[in-house]
């Protein structure tokens, strides 16, 4: 079973044999009590093209120290990081194996770099013998296992400090000010396995220069459309990649947001079909709406489970007749475990696999078609407009329908194309700017009235089935009955707001300032 720690710290450069200042007084720190040093024996393990640490990933096996282990550390932020802890074994536990599938996919991690480390570790503090931070001097030895620098070794000296459990991060500050005050400063590499392989890398050969830098257009900065179009699909296609693991732990928000990022690159897609080859882009499109459709079993459980606890807990006691709650409950439970367990299947399945294959070799060797070498902003703006022009479409069939289903299934169709066209507006605001900052935000108004809309049809949908199946066991179904015509009267409520929502998104001087 893995175990998980945040862990926030900080490193610093130091001479061999450093004399450490004394930190006592800082930031209520009482003293820095000696704890003994620690030799630790850590093996880094990464394929053998480095996916790992192009993730800023780390993945160790370790021996000393107390925990000992297979760690597998995630980058949260700068200087804080989640670590995954299984125990010490032969081979990597499944558990961390799962973790990094989104990344290694199906090569092999091998032994990359070993580290021997000296630990000299002191406890920092307060007057009431409370631990604040971990702070450890650190002699280090690397030894590179694998390429054509196997062997070549590298030495340093370093200061960790690890703030404690439940201690403001504001600690660390205060330390660092002292550190610095006696001529200690911040190291320039992320973790000892990003040093260790960038001081035993081999010399490059003769004539070798650097790789390309790759820089994409910054903000403001036109480019060419197929620059731009690419660099939105490299970032969501990386969200992918990133968000796995914390979908695989069960992060919140980790489901939405990885769903999120396949529709806006789906969405890239349809929009940009005049800068990608379609006939590339639709079937990596279609896998795309399926992962979607698969990460959707566990939110749009989770969104229908907390919109109909919220329902219940507005109705007076008076009118809650039977076990409502009761039965929501174990009707939301058993959802969300087989939500949950479909999820993972599909993460670790061939097809999704292939997905992210497909998505790799799209921007290694990219489908671009004559107008990706255009301007960017016509190109974009262009997209958004047309993008546009289906969404006024669809609202305008939706509000000729008469209230029913047909309307429903209208908006719910005019909410998908107001996804589309939020995405080219978000995709077009690095080059286009306010104009397109706008045109995102008031069609985003549009999009959120037509998801509370569909979010009700499913809601009522919920309802009827917990009606039946209450009935059925003997139980009063009249509240579900009160919940679901509750829902009846939002959901004209809504239909009622849409036409002055969408007055607003489609204002003509939106469009003019698109074409400008």
């Amino acid at each position: 079973m893995a175990d998980v720690k945040r862990e926030i710290e900080r490193k610093y450069e130091a001479a061999p044999g450093i004399r450490l200042p004394d930190l006592t007084g800082v930031a209520g720190t009482a003293a820095s009590v000696p704890r003994g040093v620690v030799e630790l024996d850590a093996v880094y393990y990464d394929t053998e093209d480095f996916r790992l640490a192009a993730g800023s990933i780390t993945l160790r096996r370790r021996t000393g120290g107390d925990d000992e282990g297979w760690h597998v550390k995630f980058p949260v932020a700068p200087g804080v990081r989640d670590e995954i802890r299984a125990p010490l074994t032969g081979q990597l536990p499944d558990a961390l194996a799962g973790l990094i599938r989104s990344r290694v996919r199906d090569r092999a991690v091998v032994p990359v770099v070993r580290l021997l480390s000296s630990r000299d570790v002191h406890h920092l503090t307060d007057a009431g013998g409370r631990l604040l931070a971990e702070l450890s001097v650190d002699t280090v030895l690397a030894e590179r296992l694998t390429g054509d620098g196997a062997g070549t070794t590298a030495g340093w000296t370093e200061i960790e400090v690890e703030l404690a459990d439940d201690v403001d991060p504001a600690y660390l500050d205060a330390v660092e000010e002292r550190l610095a005050a006696a001529g200690v400063r911040p190291s320039t590499a992320a973790s000892k396995a990003a040093r260790a392989l960038a001081e035993t890398a081999p010399a490059p050969s003769p004539g070798e220069g650097p790789e390309p830098s790759g820089r994409e257009p910054g903000a403001g900065e036109s480019g060419i459309a197929g620059e731009q179009v690419l660099a939105r699909v490299r970032r969501q296609t990386e969200a992918i990649v990133t968000l796995d693991p914390a979908v695989r732990r069960d992060l919140p928000d980790a489901v939405h947001r990885m769903r999120v990022a396949t529709r806006r690159l789906r969405s890239a897609f349809k929009s940009y079909r005049e800068v990608l080859d379609r006939a590339v882009t639709d079937p990596v499109g279609a896998e795309l709406k399926w992962l979607a459709a698969e990460l959707g079993t566990v939110r749009d459980h989770e969104v229908l489970e907390a919109r109909l606890l919220h329902h219940v807990d507005e109705v007076e006691p008076a009118l809650l007749l039977g076990p409502v709650r009761g039965r929501l409950e174990r009707w939301g439970a058993a959802e969300r475990t087989a939500a949950r367990r479909r999820t993972l299947a599909v993460l670790d399945g061939d097809r999704y696999l292939a997905l992210l294959g497909a998505l790799d070799a799209l921007l290694a060797d990219p489908p671009l078609l004559p107008a990706a070498g255009e301007d960017a902003a016509g190109v974009l703006a262009r997209a958004a407009l047309k993008d546009h022009d289906r969404l006024t479409a669809r609202v305008h069939h939706a509000l000729d329908l008469p209230p029913g289903h047909d309307r429903d299934l209208a908006m719910h169709e005019a909410r998908k194309a107001a996804k589309r066209t939020r995405y080219a507006g978000e995709a077009a605001r690095p080059v286009l700017g306010k104009p397109a900052k706008r045109l995102a935000k008031r069609v985003k108004a549009v999009q959120s009235l037509l998801g509370d809309h569909q979010d009700g049809v499913v809601a009522r949908e919920a309802l009827r089935a917990l009606a039946v199946h209450a009935h059925g066991a003997g139980e009063s179904a009249f509240t579900w009955g009160l919940l679901y015509g509750r829902e009846e009267a939002a959901a004209a409520r809504l239909e009622h707001r849409l036409p002055h929502v969408w007055a607003r998104a489609s204002e003509a001087r939106l469009r003019a300032a698109l074409k400008s």
